[in-house]
């Protein structure tokens, strides 16, 4: 009875140890998947989607028909980047809609690129395409760096409605408070170096180097700031949760 009782011990065991790798990289990947969903990770993919899909569409379009590739001449070449961004920006909602997505981001990106091209379109040059965005992130930066002057850190809030089921019961978590104090801080430097190296290829008139930076170091700049943020309060929250217990 003893040996019988041994080896079902044995067996259960070593299915245990074989199943245990498996399980905890579920529990992982349930885990990070929670993680993504609490501090809005998906999206903020999808509003980057929405903004690269026209930026990319207006900069191989200005370069490919201008004077770099085709030698179209220099209005021409803008009309068409122009409604090669609106049109890709229409279909990307287009296509959300069909398949049922949200389109918030869509119509946010549409209305941005429609206010870009009208000043393209009215100025004549391809630079003025980008500074809607520009001022935008800029008044962005001012915001968060006067919600940190007031004591009213945005970053907070924004943890409170994505993570805190919208409650905003952190002002009384002296620690929790400091840290979205200083990582807001954080967005503001990273919202400014953003805006501030598109402002001075704007001031020299480089329209192709803006929408290549809008796209290959812009959004990895936010990217990096967000993922460090959802850490950073992923860390703290952690270790109070830690000492509670």
């Amino acid at each position: 009875m003893g040996a019988l009782a041994a080896l079902v011990l044995g067996d259960r065991m070593g299915k245990a140890i074989r199943t245990a790798p498996r399980d905890a990289m579920i529990s992982l990947s349930v885990r990070s998947d929670q993680l993504a969903t609490a501090f809005g990770v998906h999206r903020a993919l999808d509003a980057a989607g929405a903004a690269i899909g026209p930026v990319l569409a207006f900069v191989l379009l200005n370069v490919v028909l201008g004077d770099a590739v085709l030698g179209l001449d220099k209005h021409a070449a803008l009309y068409w980047a122009i409604a090669g961004s609106v049109i890709s920006a229409v279909g990307i909602g287009v296509f959300r809609l069909l398949r049922k997505q949200p389109v918030r981001h869509a119509v946010n990106g549409l209305f941005g690129i429609a206010v870009g091209a009208f000043l393209a379109w009215r100025t004549g040059e391809a630079k003025d395409f980008y500074l809607p965005g520009i001022l935008l992130t800029f008044g962005q930066a001012a915001v968060l760096l006067l919600s940190v002057f007031v004591r009213k850190p945005i970053i907070g809030y924004a943890w409170g409605i994505m993570a805190n089921q919208g409650h905003q019961d952190w002002f009384g978590n002296t620690r929790l408070f400091r840290t979205f104090q200083w990582l807001t801080l954080v967005w503001v430097a990273s919202l400014t170096l953003r805006a501030g190296i598109q402002y001075y290829l704007w001031v020299l008139g480089e329209a192709n180097a803006l929408g290549i930076v809008r796209i290959l170091i812009s959004w990895p700049i936010y990217a990096g700031t967000f993922a460090f943020t959802a850490w950073a309060i992923h860390r703290v929250t952690t270790a109070q949760k830690t000492v509670a217990a």
